[in-house]
């Protein structure tokens, strides 16, 4: 069976991602943009990330360009900068411009996180299938660490769509990230989205900021597509 990556305590930490080292569970709530929400004009996400009791420990900040956004969608390039609650930037996290279609497999998407900034911690990177999603995490080395499973069907009406997060063999499910049902109100006129991201406690806590990066990932390949 392949190994989990676990840090043991107290772990070797990069600065900012201390939050990270005694938590399970991430909960990262979209913000409704006004402008988006009115006139459908595609504006920059902004997300709370918060623990499990709903208290704010990081915020995060697309950056991205306007003709992107206009003739990219969803696909666009971005970058997401996140800070901690004394506004330093602790995590950033860019995607490229690339494919995400199961008839291009060789073109397909990557994110990296960088903690501290300018530090490359991990990636994300989609792997081919021709109906499921599938994605593999990568460490600082992108050398393999995790796999991450979807579902076939990805709406989420009425109930959470659950991405399952498995060791490097498959065999063991170690934990889940949750797209969760909003409200039909939310759903139907927004593409605001909530998540939930669970972990093993002991998870390397550059894991587990890779996979923060991974939520991100996923709302953008398959929620951020306009109101549903």
């Amino acid at each position: 069976m392949a190994e989990i990556p676990l840090t043991p305590f107290p772990a070797i930490c990069p600065p900012g991602l201390e939050y990270l080292l005694k938590m399970d569970c991430l909960l990262i709530h979209q913000q409704l943009e006004l402008m988006e929400a009115l006139f459908g004009f595609e504006t920059n996400n902004k997300y709370e990330i918060k623990n499990k009791i709903g208290q704010q420990i990081y915020f995060a900040t697309e950056k991205s360009n306007l003709c992107c956004k206009i003739f990219c969608g969803a696909k666009r390039s971005f970058k997401i900068n996140i800070v901690d609650n004394m506004g330093t930037e602790v995590i950033r996290m860019r995607r490229s411009v690339r494919c995400g279609s199961c008839w291009c497999p060789c073109c397909l998407q990557k994110l990296e996180v960088q903690a501290p900034p300018g530090e490359p911690v991990g990636y994300i990177v989609q792997k081919w299938h021709p109906c499921l999603p599938n994605f593999v995490i990568q460490d600082e080395s992108e050398d393999a660490v995790l796999k991450i499973r979807g579902p076939f069907c990805l709406s989420s009406c009425g109930r959470a769509t659950n991405f399952k997060i498995k060791n490097l063999d498959a065999s063991k499910t170690i934990g889940n990230i949750a797209k969760n049902w909003s409200g039909l109100f939310t759903e139907v006129l927004t593409d605001v989205d909530n998540f939930e991201v669970n972990f093993p406690m002991t998870l390397d806590v550059r894991i587990k900021a890779t996979l923060m990066g991974a939520c991100f990932l996923i709302d953008y390949m398959y929620y951020e597509t306009g109101p549903r």
